[in-house]
């Protein structure tokens, strides 16, 4: 994903893991209907730590991938196509520390990652490899009776672009006084600052035009779907693809981190990871509406 993740030994990802990702959750309580004809204030299930803050994102459409035209563009963000948009909920925030603890205690997550000496609570929670993500949206499934689960790859995009065309959600071009990144890198004149070299509190920094924070910088997040090295033969609607995989056991990664370069943050950036890598990974939640 970045030039500087460490060589990771890939990880097997049994059948059955993928099953119960992709599976739907049963005899959950029906939820009220939630999706507004435009993006909505937040939101959530409960008042506890542990339920994250979503905004509901109407049905409609998009185009995925970047054109030929955008700078550091690569091939595997491409061919461009429409993609048909179902209505969701997605986090409002990367998921944090605080409610990863919470599904600790709870006996619904495995052991507590470490947080580099960074603090935790309001901090978004790192060294999370795609197995750890799929169990915290199951335990949340199960608290909640709704159905939460990780992105697909054409859902956390649609939800970064935020209705634009441009590279990223905020426009043409980004810098640190607007994501965390690595600041000493610039992109389409955009100019170097601050490297912080460290996670920032999730909302630090300004959200996009439908009021998610942190879809550019801060930790890769992982999506649902499986690697493959371009968009040939992919859906046309936001399901996960998790077929014909260029390999099993790599999933895709959005977003970029604290210490990635400014290209890399894209909206259209995609790069694919084993499923072992928790090097700068977290993750953020969407939430099935209607169930």
């Amino acid at each position: 994903m970045s030039r500087h993740l460490l060589a990771l030994v890939p990880a097997l990802v049994p059948a059955l893991w993928l099953a119960c990702l992709t599976a739907p959750v049963h005899a959950l309580k029906p939820a009220a209907t939630l999706a507004p004809s435009s993006p909505s204030a937040p939101w959530r299930d409960c008042e506890a730590v542990h339920c994250p803050w979503l905004v509901s994102l109407p049905a409609g459409s998009f185009v995925m991938g970047s054109p030929v035209t955008e700078p550091a563009r690569l091939v595997a963000e491409g061919p461009q196509r429409r993609v048909k948009v179902n209505a969701y909920a997605i986090g409002q925030h990367e998921v944090t520390f605080a409610q990863w603890d919470a599904c600790v205690a709870a006996g619904g997550c495995p052991a507590q990652p470490k947080d580099q000496g960074w603090g935790r609570g309001d901090r978004p929670v790192i060294h999370i490899d795609f197995e750890r993500a799929g169990r915290f949206v199951a335990w949340l499934s199960r608290i909640t009776g709704h159905r939460y689960r990780l992105p697909s790859e054409a859902e956390w995009e649609h939800a970064a672009r935020a209705g634009t065309a441009t590279p990223f959600g905020l426009g043409e071009r980004i810098d640190p006084s607007i994501v965390n990144m690595a600041g000493g890198f610039t992109y389409n004149g955009s100019k170097p600052g601050i490297d912080r070299q460290r996670t920032l509190p999730v909302g630090s920094l300004p959200a996009n035009a439908w009021g998610l924070h942190d879809m550019h910088g801060n930790v890769l997040e992982w999506t649902a779907d499986c690697w493959h090295e371009d968009y040939r033969g992919a859906p046309k609607d936001t399901r996960a693809w998790l077929t014909g995989c260029a390999e099993p056991d790599r999933h895709v990664l959005r977003g970029g981190s604290w210490y990635d370069r400014a290209s890399d943050l894209r909206s259209a950036f995609r790069g694919g990871e084993y499923v072992g890598n928790e090097a700068a990974t977290g993750l953020r939640v969407v939430r099935e509406l209607g169930r």
